[in-house]
């Protein structure tokens, strides 16, 4: 194996990463929704929980992106 193909197997490798980000957002959009069909009232509350939850898991997509990147252009 070449090094070139070693750079896109390993690109590879870690952008398998963004299918657990992309898991754990539906799991949390899902827990959300639920909770404020059960509560209304708290939909609020719940909306400021669900957001930060997305945004730190978008956040390790966005890494995994990043290195991604650096090993093709690095």
């Amino acid at each position: 194996m070449t090094v070139e193909m070693m750079k896109y197997l390993a690109v590879a490798i870690v952008m398998l990463s963004t299918i657990g980000a992309a898991y754990s957002i539906s799991t949390c959009a899902k827990a959300g929704l639920e909770g404020m069909a059960r509560n209304p009232e708290a939909g609020g509350n719940l909306m400021t929980g669900m957001i930060l939850a997305i945004a730190f898991s978008e956040a390790l997509a966005i890494y995994a992106l990043v290195v991604a990147f650096l090993i093709l252009f690095g």
